[in-house]
């Protein structure tokens, strides 16, 4: 576990390749580059041998944790392992090779893939139109909402609110923001859904949209859907979904027959393509019928048999990705929805379902469940039951890096204190689950024998538990040499 930084092992003079002599003089290639763009002194990089290079970056990747490696309950993240066959389809030479500015006719196989693809999304979301250029959910978050706007305006109306739960992600008000509107919280009821008399109160012709997940970020079911729509749609607003919790629905319901106007799904979350360190995401939006005339321009059209990307729309909010959207991950997407089919869809959603309330109901004794009702996909806990020991969630969060499992989403959502929101996912066995609850039901005696060594976790980890305030507030973003 003590590795040294790449500089420490530095030695003068040692090389990785070595170049032969370059046929062009320096002056010539001197002459070309503006002086401004000239170093004087070498840069300060490490000198090691290729070797050296490929060991320590080999090694630095074992101390990742993923979900080829282990466990990854990350609520509301659907962190599920991504099928390698999805990687070999995307890495076909007609897809991996294609350029964005070839023209339509040598690039029918791609824009025959991105058609489909929007066809498949719009019927398992209830919606009659797609686009696939968001990047990720809270870029599919703001072409909604741009869709949403540009609805109002077509109308005369300048409508300048957006409502969203006190249980939303951080996402939906930071990107309403971003879209110019005023952000309106409603509070969730004793059950954990939206309060109607909340949403009642709120709602007024100002309102441009509801922004929603349902199941929501505390994995419930909001049985009042129909109800809640009908309140938003009798003041000329409309609703948003949020679909980073589809993982839950897919081939059960539709947010389209739930009363939804606009939703946007998170293809690295619920269609198994890979997820975290920065991307590449997708976000594709789809919208009902009355909405379609709106959506980013170009849009796929077929015609004869033949594909064609169509420019030609006046009321298009215009483009919010380049070309059309991160195509490798869509072509992840489709070969995984080709996989499994509708009825295999719905299977994903079941288990996910399943295991969701397997290890709610073999852990909800120990620690406290936020809401006592049956679960979607995910369920929130806390550390209230071990709270007299001065344990906080935080501790417990690092003691599971001690035992190899990286933690679930913790302090989230804000509405339940000390929070622990655990999704397992569909591809999890019982055998993975059951480690898992018995981990955290060993570490529950720890805190009752020893608190003070789960306070002071993680133990076994390359860094120990770090200044998260100071590391926030004065992050360290570079390397410097002693003298």
């Amino acid at each position: 576990m003590d590795r040294k930084l790449i500089f420490e092992i530095s030695r003068p003079g040692r090389r990785g390749a070595t170049l032969p002599a370059a046929d062009v003089p320096v002056c010539e290639v001197e002459k070309l580059i503006p002086p401004e763009y000239l170093r004087e002194e070498a840069p300060n990089l490490p000198e090691v041998s290729e070797i050296d290079a490929v060991r320590h970056f080999t090694g630095l990747s074992a101390l990742n944790h993923g979900v080829d490696t282990g466990f990854y309950p990350l609520g509301s993240c659907t962190m599920k392992y991504n099928p390698k066959v999805n990687e070999d389809m995307a890495r076909l030479p007609g897809f991996a090779s294609i350029h964005p500015y070839q023209p339509a006719e040598l690039t029918q196989g791609a824009l025959e893939l991105m058609w489909l693809t929007e066809q498949y999304l719009a019927e398992i979301a209830g919606m009659a139109g797609v686009t696939l250029q968001p990047a990720a959910g809270a870029h599919g978050e703001l072409t909604g909402l741009l869709i949403i706007r540009a609805y109002h305006k077509s109308r005369g109306e300048n409508r300048t609110r957006v409502i969203v739960p006190d249980s939303a992600h951080g996402t939906n008000p930071a990107t309403a923001a971003v879209g110019g509107f005023e952000i309106v919280q409603v509070k969730s009821d004793e059950r954990g859904g939206v309060d109607l008399e909340s949403l009642r109160s709120a709602m007024d012709e100002n309102v441009a949209a509801l922004m929603l997940t349902n199941p929501n970020t505390l994995g419930l079911f909001d049985e009042n859907i129909v109800e809640i729509a009908d309140i938003v749609h009798k003041k000329g607003g409309l609703l948003y979904y949020d679909g980073a919790n589809a993982n839950a629905i897919m081939g059960i319901a539709r947010p389209g027959d739930m009363g939804f106007d606009v939703v946007h799904f998170n293809l690295h979350k619920t269609f198994s393509t890979p997820h975290g360190g920065g991307g590449p995401g997708s976000g594709p939006v789809g919208v009902k019928d009355f909405l379609t005339r709106f959506l980013p321009k170009p849009v796929i059209g077929q015609k004869n048999g033949m594909y064609f990307l169509d420019h030609d729309r006046p009321d298009s909010i215009g483009k919010m990705h380049s070309f059309y959207g991160n195509f490798g991950v869509v072509v992840k997407a489709y070969t995984y929805i080709r996989a499994l089919g509708g009825e295999g869809l719905r299977a994903v959603s079941e288990h996910a379902v399943l295991n969701a309330n397997y290890l709610m109901a073999r852990l909800r004794e120990t620690f406290n469940l936020a809401f006592d009702r049956v679960c979607k996909h995910e369920f929130v806990l806390n550390s209230k039951n071990q709270k007299s020991f001065g344990i906080h969630t935080l501790d417990i969060a690092k003691r599971l890096l001690d035992y190899g499992y990286h933690p679930p989403t913790i302090y989230f959502p804000l509405i339940v204190e000390e929070a622990m929101m655990i999704e397992p996912t569909e591809t999890e066995s019982k055998e993975v689950l059951d480690g898992f609850v018995e981990t955290m039901l060993k570490i529950a005696e720890e805190i009752e024998k020893d608190a003070e060594r789960v306070k002071t976790a993680p133990h076994n980890t390359v860094v120990g538990r770090l200044d998260e305030t100071l590391a926030a507030r004065q992050p360290v973003l570079k390397f410097k040499p002693s003298e």
